[in-house]
């Protein structure tokens, strides 16, 4: 989990574990902040997410991301 919020801080410095939920509901991600998350994900965590899994709901909280990375390291 700390990665995630390592990765969300990258992209806005003012996200941390107490905060990092909302992230697309209330705009703090952009669409591009979701591809480069992607990208980073990806690298960091040896994984690949496939397009059907580029949902609001999967990038909306690093408990949701975190949790979609763990689906995605069970394939």
């Amino acid at each position: 989990m700390e990665i995630v919020i390592n990765l969300l801080k990258r992209l806005h410095p003012e996200i941390d574990a107490a905060n990092a939920y909302g992230l697309v509901d209330d705009g703090i991600l952009t669409s591009l902040d979701v591809v480069t998350l992607i990208m980073e994900l990806n690298e960091a965590f040896e994984i690949s997410i496939p397009v059907e899994e580029i949902l609001p709901t999967n990038f909306n909280s690093a408990e949701a991301i975190f949790a979609l990375v763990e689906r995605m390291q069970d394939c």
